[in-house]
């Protein structure tokens, strides 16, 4: 056996001042966080002398190399509710969330294959131009308004998360944290454009996974019989098990988790904005490649080690009843519901903070938090860029100045980051207690832009759907979604009208109807030729991006 490791004392408020553990940071602590926020911002904005065009500010000139692009596909990859959530999930049930991680590979094939040599070819900045080339101005419109909506969703999720989660373990005030948070993120976003993302994306990944690894080490060594005892009291309570194997799409069974992680997967590399910008920042196509497999292969191992965490989090607290009611005291107390009748899912997103809270020696509480902040900076820099990249193109040039100057794009890509970053921090202020909002805002944007992967396979896969096939293949796949999504939360429909699949399923279902219901029209339509636009898609096109300036709408 091995001996287990010997913590320090717990560094408490008291519970009844505060309502849950809390870190008072000692020197180190504070001196570790504040140098990496530091040297982070400064990095970052040491790229503004690399971000004086638009060229540069969005796609860093296409001249960086792979495996920084892949690393940084890994930091959007992860966040903070990464960071806090899956050993949660791990805690309260078992490892089978881990199954969308496992279909990663396949997506990336696919868009190793496909997606990426065909948006190198296509030359274009936005993901969302070719959208207009086979279906007209609605499609590229509908695509942009989705995807814009869902970052600014995701950004003040993300930022909201992290100040709750940083609240928990500091009691800093959760307003501060998010201002705080939105300013820094924003200012070295606007001055050191994609290739300041991407590189602190790097920095951000290694300490991400330095901090994981750290966790899992003090867990497993810090057992009273050492680490095969961890190891133990998880697999006896099922905590490493995948879930069911049975085909029943009503349950979160192993095939539905498969295909959910498929196509959420495959939206992230076919038809986000983030993923497509990263294909042109790399130096070839080949780079681009690399870069997506390298991506895909750090967070496979890095979210397992998440979801070990979670088991190995159940082991110690098993082994600590003491610190296991504290838990349960606190959720009990927040929640106003009996303790006794807490189960280990209702409390698994709080043992992760209460761990790094009362068990974390000194001078490493810093590098946690350090940690955390990291994943949620990685995610929101690459929301900014991407989504100011998304205003300019399909936008501005689109609907206001389709040859702008050079000082000029420069100057949209600014206000909107700036734009997207303070709309971003608002939404976070608004969900201080107000989550009901961001809930329904989620549900409502699911709907609409659940259409945009069917959209996007039936422009690439198909030589004769059109603007009016594809017009109604998305107003029937939304009217699917829609009802798959809402019809479980009314009472107003009968059973026997309601949805009765897993919630998982909504985007499959709704992507294969939107793909199969374009195909059968444009099938039935029968067309002596192709439309025009769907010949311009045949034609070879120009890999290199276009700069302001030039002609022709972008």
């Amino acid at each position: 056996m091995h001996p287990p490791v010997v913590l320090s004392a717990p560094r408490l408020h008291s519970p009844a001042q505060t309502g849950d553990p809390t870190i008072t940071l000692a020197p180190p602590d504070l001196i570790v966080l504040v140098t990496y926020v530091v040297v982070v911002i400064a990095f970052g904005c040491w790229f503004i002398r690399k971000s004086g065009t638009s060229d540069e500010f969005m796609a860093a000139g296409g001249s960086l190399p792979g495996w920084a692009v892949g690393m940084s596909i890994f930091g959007t990859y992860l966040s903070s509710n990464t960071f806090l959530g899956n050993p949660g999930k791990a805690y309260g049930g078992n490892f089978n969330a881990y199954l969308f991680t496992l279909s990663l590979p396949l997506a990336v094939w696919i868009a190793a294959k496909y997606f990426v040599p065909f948006y190198r070819k296509h030359g274009q900045i936005s993901a969302y131009q070719h959208l207009e080339d086979r279906f007209g101005l609605w499609a590229r419109t509908y695509a942009m308004l989705c995807y814009l909506l869902t970052q600014i969703a995701r950004v003040g999720t993300i930022m909201f998360g992290v100040a709750i989660g940083l609240h928990a373990l500091t009691d800093w005030d959760v307003t501060t944290i998010i201002m705080a948070t939105g300013f820094l993120v924003t200012l070295y976003t606007l001055l050191g454009g994609i290739e300041a993302v991407i590189w602190t994306d790097v920095i951000q990944s290694i300490v991400l996974m330095g901090g994981a690894l750290l966790i899992f080490g003090m867990l497993i060594f810090s057992m009273p019989e050492g680490p095969t005892q961890a190891w133990a009291i998880a697999k006896h309570a099922g905590k490493m098990e995948l879930g069911s194997w049975d085909i029943d799409p009503t349950q979160s069974t192993v095939w539905v988790m498969l295909l959910f992680g498929l196509f959420i997967n495959l939206t992230n590399f076919g038809i986000d904005q983030s993923f497509v910008q990263r294909y042109h920042t790399a130096s070839s196509e080949q780079e681009a490649k690399r870069a997506v497999w390298l991506g895909a292969f750090m967070y496979v191992p890095i979210s397992l080690l998440f979801f070990f965490i979670g088991a190995a989090l159940f082991a110690y607290y098993e082994t600590q009843p003491g610190l296991l009611d504290e838990v349960r005291q606190t959720v009990a107390a927040q929640n106003s519901v009996d303790m006794a009748t807490l189960k280990a899912a209702d409390i698994g997103d709080r043992v992760l903070p209460h761990f790094i809270a009362t068990k974390l020696p000194p001078g490493l509480a810093g590098l946690l938090i350090a940690a955390i902040f990291a994943a949620a900076m990685s995610s929101i820099d690459t929301s900014l860029n991407s989504s100011a990249t998304v205003i300019l193109k399909d936008l501005y040039q689109r609907y206001c100045k389709p040859e702008v100057k050079e000082r000029e794009a420069m100057y949209v890509l600014r206000i909107a980051t700036i734009a997207i970053g303070f709309i971003g921090t608002m939404t976070a202020l608004l969900l201080i207690g107000q989550k009901s909002i961001l809930d329904a805002w989620w549900l409502l944007q699911g709907v609409f832009s659940g259409g945009m992967l069917g959209l996007f396979l039936l422009g690439i896969m198909t030589r004769h759907a059109n603007a009016v096939s594809g017009l109604i293949a998305i107003m029937v796949g939304v009217s699917v979604i829609g009802w798959m999504t809402l019809s479980p939360k009314t009472d107003a429909l009968p059973d026997m009208l309601r949805n009765p699949l897993h919630a998982n399923l909504t985007i499959v279902v709704g992507t294969i109807t939107i793909f199969l219901t374009g195909l059968l029209i444009s099938r039935l339509a029968n067309p002596v030729s192709a439309p025009s636009s769907n010949t311009e898609l045949e034609k070879p096109l120009e890999t290199k991006l276009k700069e302001p300036g030039e002609a022709g709408p972008e």
